[in-house]
């Protein structure tokens, strides 16, 4: 019974393992189509449509490319090395070099994404400072400044400090998980937990400032007092203001309409622009969080095996828990397009009619501007 029972699990393994591979294949396949497919969409999108052309997509561009790079790369050589049986026949040289870029892209997106948390969170807790400081050539400062670090972080493991190395369970190269003890790799993953934590925080601290503005206490409009159509009182400066808008007044606006904005298409319209750029900025935020979470999801299992890896001693990682970690680690560079369209409707709006060429939008495409 014995002897049956092994080989009748051997012949379940062998039946398994064409199976396994297919998946695989076809998965990984899917991930490489959607990631060069879905990223070049949006960056052309990004690209053409001149309304698009400020800070939060400047940054949304360099992640659309980090995740081409990675997905057009990268994954094919994975994909080659599970079809030939988890091996790897491109030598010790390329191995290393598609380690470092995947690790590049890696560690690029978390800084990247840390640098959006903290220009999100200037964009609504200081509104002035952000319109006027965070410029094209700031936004190309900070990419360059990312770009740099994360070269920093991936490029020492190629001189074998934290050794790059097939890895045959993940059917990739990346860091050769040894025990803390002899092994480089801990601070390098210890730096991107401290990243990731660190812009959950200034997620966390948005959150709070926004749900403090809500408590605050509403404006209150007191009427003015009018004599011969001569206004004073505590409203005299909103019965001014109208007056102003109407056409009846002279000289310089009035205090009360600083915060309004005159339209170069229609002189006659006016409208407030705090609310509006307010419910925009929350909207994009809203966008780059759920980028965040889903690469903390999807990236989380993988780190929970390296750290594994590295402290436990006795118990081996299951199969199929690396594998699935593995392949979701994969699928965040295919997931950023379907949440840039399903979550921002700027973007949607901006695909309808500069890639899909539909009808164009009612809504206003107007600048910021400093109020």
């Amino acid at each position: 019974m014995a002897n049956y029972s092994h080989a009748g699990d051997h012949n379940i393994l062998q039946n398994l393992s064409p199976l396994a591979t297919f998946l695989k294949l076809t998965s990984l396949g899917f991930i490489i189509g959607v990631g060069v497919v879905g990223n070049l969409l949006i960056s052309i999108l990004l690209v053409k449509d001149k309304s698009l052309h400020r800070a939060p997509y400047y940054f949304l561009l360099d992640l659309c490319a980090s995740d081409i790079l990675r997905s057009a790369i990268c994954f094919p050589f994975v994909f080659t090395s599970v079809k030939n049986g988890s091996a790897w026949t491109y030598g010790t040289l390329t191995c290393k070099v598609i380690a470092f870029l995947g690790v590049l892209s890696c560690f690029h997106t978390a800084f990247m994404l840390f640098c959006v948390s903290v220009t999100r969170y200037l964009a609504i807790a200081h509104h002035r400072f952000y319109t006027k400081r965070l410029t094209f050539w700031t936004c190309l400062a900070v990419i360059c400044m990312v770009w740099t670090l994360s070269v920093a972080m991936a490029f020492p493991p190629v001189l074998d400090v934290g050794t790059y190395s097939f890895i045959r369970e993940e059917d990739q190269c990346t860091f050769q998980h040894r025990s803390f003890r002899a092994n480089d790799s801990l601070g390098f993953m210890l730096l991107l937990a401290l990243i990731l934590l660190a812009t959950q925080l200034v997620y966390l601290k948005l959150i709070f400032f926004v749900h403090d503005r809500r408590k605050m206490k509403p404006v209150q409009f007191v009427p003015a007092v009018s004599q011969n159509w001569t206004f004073h009182g505590p409203g005299a400066s909103g019965q001014a203001a109208a007056n102003w808008l109407a056409g009846f007044g002279r000289g310089p606006t009035p205090p009360t309409l600083l915060g309004i904005r005159q339209n170069s298409n229609a002189a006659g319209r006016r409208r407030l622009l705090v609310l509006d750029e307010f419910k925009t900025e929350k909207r994009i935020s809203r966008m780059f969080y759920i980028i965040t979470f889903f690469f903390l999801s999807l990236w989380g299992p993988y780190l929970v095996a390296c750290y594994w890896r590295v402290f436990a001693r006795g118990p081996v990682i299951p199969g199929g828990y690396l594998t699935a970690a593995v392949w979701m680690s994969f699928a965040q560079a295919g997931v950023n397009p379907f949440i840039c369209i399903f979550s921002n409707r700027e973007l949607r709006r901006c695909f309808s009619t500069t890639l899909l060429y539909c009808r164009k939008s009612r809504l206003p495409r107007e600048p910021y501007c400093v109020i």
